[in-house]
């Protein structure tokens, strides 16, 4: 036990700490057990996604499909960094609309950065395609982010509504983040070399187990388009994948994988959240985020999701915004969850998944410079916010 209790990083502890606090409200009636089984009951299905998709993610890492996929963007590419850079940029984007921000930034960053030393790329360009990429690609389809579950929910859109809806937002967001990625991190005078050297194929280990992971992942994709609840088909995607570890490399199928850090974090977090609401948060996010439908309305949700998200984390800005936000007030709403999907990227905590990127640089002993971070961090955000929002405006 006193093993297990070491192992738990500071991160962790926050964690473990909310879900007691929540608990806590819960015990001493601050939140009523009603108000707190009808939150419980909202992100059921929505935590039994995020550990499925988790589980899926970790697993076809595990069978090489990422890294494989990886090496073969920089072959095709044949050693020119503006291929490199379209190819990278669309992998990323393509990751995190299907497969959750949460993998972009957990499982792809390492993989990119493995692929840097061996085509003699600077890892950083690389890097920030994957952070950046992770929040501000996630707003096309309701699997693309927790806190669009939550919308879509909210506004009673369908997996197709949804995207039909946010499809030219998500265009908007991806555009300005290429931009920005190009001119701050890609171009010839940031990343320092001519060209590349496109990279040998890897070796696959199992090709069996690297074409189920594979087939299951596109055959997960094809369901949530096909209209499948997307908690059902991310379970019985992750059970395929599961079966096959079973038989073909059992040492890799750990208690590790199960996000229990995320669960237990979001858990806590709808719980805390209703709580304060209830004695003044509700007051104090009203007045910020005001109750206008229109196109003032719009910007301003947007703001204040984004600086929220950059001081406190996106998650529980968007839940503390999206409770004083009329339900009739769709575009006010979507326009929030706009602000905390693409403007957290400022702050190395304003997103959970920047949080894990910035921990796998570490890992990689990658420098991030922490100043230019921000400060084009944060003028993406503020060009970004302008085109998609207004992107959303014209969808209305």
């Amino acid at each position: 036990m006193s093993g297990v209790l070491r192992r738990l990083s500071v991160l962790d502890w926050i964690r473990l700490a909310l879900l007691a606090v929540g608990l806590l409200f819960v015990a001493t009636g601050l939140l009523p057990t009603e108000t707190a089984r009808d939150s419980v009951e909202r992100i059921a299905p929505l935590l039994l996604f995020l550990c499925a998709v988790i589980v899926l993610a970790e697993l076809t890492k595990e069978a090489q499909v990422f890294d494989v996929i990886a090496t073969r963007l920089a072959i095709v590419g044949r050693g020119s960094y503006a291929a490199l850079f379209l190819l990278c940029t669309a992998f990323a984007s393509l990751v995190t609309i299907f497969l959750n921000l949460d993998t972009t930034a957990v499982l792809l960053t390492p993989v990119m950065l493995a692929l840097a030393p061996r085509a003699k790329i600077a890892p950083l360009p690389l890097a920030m395609t994957t952070v950046w990429l992770a929040n501000t690609a996630s707003l096309l389809l309701p699997v693309s982010n927790l806190t669009n579950l939550l919308a879509m929910n909210r506004v009673a859109l369908g997996t197709q509504e949804f995207a039909a809806r946010m499809w030219l937002p998500a265009l908007a967001g991806v555009a300005a983040t290429m931009a920005f990625l190009w001119a701050f991190y890609w171009r010839r005078g940031e990343r320092g070399e001519d060209r590349y050297v496109p990279p040998p194929p890897p070796p696959v280990a199992d090709r069996p187990l690297f074409a189920i992971a594979a087939t299951a992942c596109l055959l997960f994709v094809a369901a949530i388009l096909a209209g499948v609840a997307i908690e059902v088909a991310a379970l019985a995607a992750a059970v395929a994948v599961v079966v096959a570890f079973v038989f073909r490399d059992r040492k890799k199928l750990t208690w590790s994988l199960v996000p229990w850090q995320l669960l237990v974090f979001v858990t806590g977090l709808f719980l805390v959240v209703p709580t304060l609401s209830r004695i003044g948060l509700d007051t104090v996010m009203g007045a910020i985020i005001g109750t206008d439908g229109h196109v003032g309305g719009a910007y301003r949700a947007a703001a204040a999701g984004a600086g929220l998200s950059n001081v406190v984390n996106n998650l529980p800005a968007y839940v503390a915004g999206e409770q004083v936000i009329p339900p009739s007030n769709h575009t006010q709403l979507l326009s929030l969850l706009i602000g905390t999907n693409l403007g957290p990227i400022i702050t190395p905590w304003g997103s959970l998944a920047t949080l894990l990127w910035f921990e796998w640089c570490r890992r990689r002993e990658v420098r991030v410079p922490l100043v230019k971070f921000m400060l084009t961090g944060a003028g993406l955000a503020v060009v970004g916010l302008a085109v998609t929002v207004g992107a959303l405006l014209l969808t209305s």
